[in-house]
């Protein structure tokens, strides 16, 4: 559930609604393996995939050279870049000057060298070859759609092969081949409700999937944000996610966002519990849940990725410290209502309880959920119990100077 534009509450309103229409079903829920086999702990994989935003460095100054000097760098296996557009029913550049035209100064720059006016590449892009070249074995994926911009795949869908070619010339573009190794697809959501409603149909999502695979071949990676609602008869069911999975090195299930301030008057719930607890306000909404339904369709493991919010999300007008209060409102919060950096909250509203496997407090009459170093601990844990890929998050600038939560990550 990720969004160039922050409309996070406008998002979760307008997909409650339309999965409504849509008749989603009876909620289904289920919980996590309590023991992992051998073969399981064995097919643990140790990716960490996080998100770099573009436009987070216009108002959050969160530039490339951060995240070497955060120390994530040396955590990270990929760096998913949001996002390319869809529209046209073709891949295109999201903001141009970000990406390729921006002149950095010394100080701003991963290599400490400013950028000049003649220059072949500048922006974001070769920021991001420097920090490869510190960084031989980092891989860099070029993430397209996102909530805002999904609405282009049902376009897209109607001539699959011409889509992935549109795909590939663009991450392929001799300017900045060298900087990407595949690509991303952040739908939301195919054959179902976000920021719209698609109605491709069940087979869309799959035979875009394979078009992609196809055209960008074995040697780059082709991977997928893909829905957590695990409700009967919700988003999962309604694309053929497990015949795509043979197209995918990957899938990022966003295990987080299951609960926020879009529902006005609560009742407060951690956004991302990676298990049931008395009182959730609905059963099957849980990363548990999410991870356990994906594998029973026969997704293999090793190509599910344990997903993390690098923030929290709150309610205000908050009387009781447990989850399950009632609220009159969100919490405010610096870009949006409701939301807040994990940087901002463990000082603001330092962790007081958890729940769920994940963490929450209330400070005054706010009431905030969001994941600790504690907690994402633990949800390594059940990362290898169920023998899942790794681990991605969204997103960079979330994070603390230090990178305390990526270095939690194991």
């Amino acid at each position: 559930m990720h969004s160039p534009h922050r409309s996070r509450s406008l998002r979760a309103l307008v997909s409650t609604l339309c999965t409504a229409v849509l008749g989603a079903g009876l909620l289904a829920g289920a919980g996590p393996s309590t023991a992992a086999t051998s073969a399981q702990e064995a097919a643990a994989g140790s990716k960490v995939v996080g998100y770099f935003t573009e436009w987070g460095t216009y108002d959050r100054k969160y530039y490339v050279k951060n995240i070497e000097t955060s120390g994530s760098a040396e955590k990270l296996t990929h760096i998913n870049y949001a996002f390319g557009n869809v529209t046209g029913g073709k891949c295109a550049m999201g903001d141009s000057y970000a990406a390729t035209e921006r002149t950095y100064t010394a100080a701003e720059s991963v290599d400490g060298v400013a950028d000049t006016w003649d220059q072949p590449l500048r922006g974001t892009f070769n920021q991001l070859r420097e920090l490869k070249k510190k960084h031989p074995d980092l891989k860099i994926l070029w993430s397209f759609g996102g909530w805002t911009w999904s609405g282009g795949f049902g376009e897209a869908a109607r001539n699959p092969a011409a889509f992935a070619q549109s795909c590939f010339d663009l991450v392929e573009n001799p300017k900045w081949a060298d900087v990407f190794d595949g690509i991303d697809i952040d739908w939301e959501y195919p054959n179902a409700c976000g920021l719209g409603c698609d109605t491709s149909g069940r087979d869309a999502y799959r035979n875009l999937m394979a078009a992609l695979r196809a055209k960008f071949g074995s040697g780059n990676l082709v991977t997928a944000a893909i829905t957590a609602d695990a409700t009967a008869g919700g988003k999962i069911d309604a694309a053929d996610y497990a015949g795509a999975a043979e197209y995918v090195d990957w899938y990022n299930p966003m295990t987080y966002d299951y609960f926020g301030a879009w529902d006005a008057a609560g009742p407060t719930a951690p956004h991302s519990p990676l298990t049931s607890y008395e009182g959730i306000p609905k059963a099957a909404l849980h990363t548990s849940a999410t991870i356990a339904k994906l594998k029973d369709l026969g997704i293999p493991p090793a190509k599910l990725l344990l997903g993390i919010g690098f923030y929290g999300r709150g309610w205000t007008g908050v009387t009781q410290d447990a989850p399950g209060g009632s609220a009159t409102g969100p919490a405010a919060g610096t870009y949006e209502q409701g939301i807040e950096d994990y940087k901002v909250l463990k000082n603001k509203c330092p962790a007081t309880g958890t729940v769920g496997g994940t963490a929450y407090a209330r400070c005054g009459s706010d009431w905030w959920s969001y994941d600790t170093p504690a907690t994402i601990a633990h949800k390594m844990t059940y990362k290898d119990q169920q023998g899942l890929g790794g681990t991605f998050f969204w997103e960079l600038s979330g994070d603390t100077a230090d990178g305390e939560l990526i270095k939690a990550i194991e």
